[in-house]
């Protein structure tokens, strides 16, 4: 079977017109419609079937159409991943980050890599479910940025540590721990904590910090995200634990929550860099963990304020 055929098919299954196809590919109409019929002959019976002056898919067709576009999408990686390793300043990296750094270090990541390279395009992906790492074998996504450090192991991600972000204490307009340099989370224990939702890692080690410090917190309101879990806070709804990135920032969007040190052992996240093992990486992926890890050893990545 020809490829261009198996295109020209694909396009009438989506509903351009055999006419159509002749002019966008500059060839006379009946040389279209012949190859379509060779098509049929070499896959052993209709695909298309005339009704008035549009041609539909049969049942085989539909059934053949599905695997048609499979195998031209695989083509077209395969044609796309030639250009990368003759171009790679051309090609296209995907990145998965926690929703918390969407605030600092992508950002940074990105601008910085972006005046190195302004041609290679960076596919940005906010993680769903941070407890699930994203990248893997089977993946689309060749890197990830997030606080989940995965299991040791050759088929497990590879895994760099990039910063150690602390995390604070937040605390309401008028709270009275609000002057003091330093807080132990006891100090909190009786009163009601935001917290963030549970697909959340900052969940797992907030829940984590607390029962080290002997108390299961009161939940009183949980947050989809940073901001809201600030927003709470600054309403006086309960006491909360943040990255300090993000609780400390002078250009965060809600005003109010006071953020205080915490003396509590573990109260750091690391923030790290992943990619699977197994998976062949193109060069223009090559050039972004290079130029990630690169950044984080010159100590050039945003500082904790």
């Amino acid at each position: 079977m020809e490829t261009e055929t198996l295109r020209w098919f694909q396009l009438v299954a989506d509903g351009v017109t055999v006419t159509e196809v002749s002019q966008i590919e500059g060839i006379s109409q009946p040389a279209v419609s012949r190859a379509l019929s060779r098509l049929e002959l070499e896959v052993g019976t209709p695909l298309l079937r005339r009704e008035g002056r549009v041609l539909r898919l049969t049942h085989a067709g539909a059934a053949f159409k599905q695997h048609v576009d499979a195998v031209l999408h695989h083509l077209d990686d395969g044609i796309a991943a030639v250009q990368q390793i003759l171009d790679p300043e051309r090609g296209t990296v995907t990145i998965a980050f926690q929703p918390s750094f969407g605030s600092w270090l992508v950002p940074d990541l990105v601008s910085s890599f972006h005046a190195e390279h302004p041609h290679v395009r960076l596919d940005l992906r906010t993680t769903a479910d941070e407890t699930v790492p994203d990248v893997g074998p089977r993946s689309d996504v060749d890197f990830e940025l997030s606080t989940l450090r995965p299991p040791q192991g050759p088929d497990h991600p590879r895994w760099r540590v990039l910063a150690v972000e602390p995390l604070r204490l937040l605390v309401g307009p008028g709270h009275h721990l609000i002057g003091t340099d330093t807080v132990a989370l006891t100090q909190v224990a009786d009163e009601p904590f935001v917290m963030i939702k549970a697909t959340s890692l900052l969940r797992r080690q907030s829940e984590q910090l607390c029962a080290e410090a002997q108390f299961e917190p009161n939940v009183a309101f949980v947050a989809d995200d940073l901001p809201t879990l600030r927003g709470y806070v600054a309403a006086g709804l309960g006491v909360a634990i943040a990255p300090a990135l993000w609780g400390g920032s002078m250009a965060a969007p809600v005003v109010g929550p006071h953020v205080l040190a915490l003396t509590d052992r573990g109260a750091t996240r690391e923030v790290g860099f992943s990619w699977a093992p197994r998976r062949r990486m193109l060069p223009a992926a090559e050039l972004f963990r290079e130029h990630v890890l690169a950044r984080a050893r010159a100590g050039r990545l945003p500082r904790p304020v």
